[in-house]
């Protein structure tokens, strides 16, 4: 089964994100993450769960998340978009 997502229409707010094991997201939950160069994102999830995404191009990576970590993240230029 596959399932297809969609971003939103527009976003509001673009914020660079300084990847950090300990502190979240100045602005709260984002509604997704521009990738500007490829690498590995890891991601603690709106609901709470920490998940490492591997080898994610440049784009959009439409997940809901509360920080990105510092520990496995190899992707840089990271925005947050709300």
């Amino acid at each position: 089964m596959s399932q297809t997502f969609s971003a939103p229409e527009a976003y509001d707010i673009a914020a660079a994100v300084s990847p950090n094991d300990s502190v979240d997201l100045p602005r709260g939950q984002c509604k997704g993450l521009y990738i500007g160069a490829t690498g590995n994102v890891e991601v603690n999830m709106a609901d709470g769960q920490t998940v490492l995404f591997s080898a994610v191009p440049v784009g959009l990576l439409p997940v809901s998340v509360t920080r990105v970590l510092a520990g496995s993240t190899t992707a840089t230029n990271i925005v947050a978009l709300y």
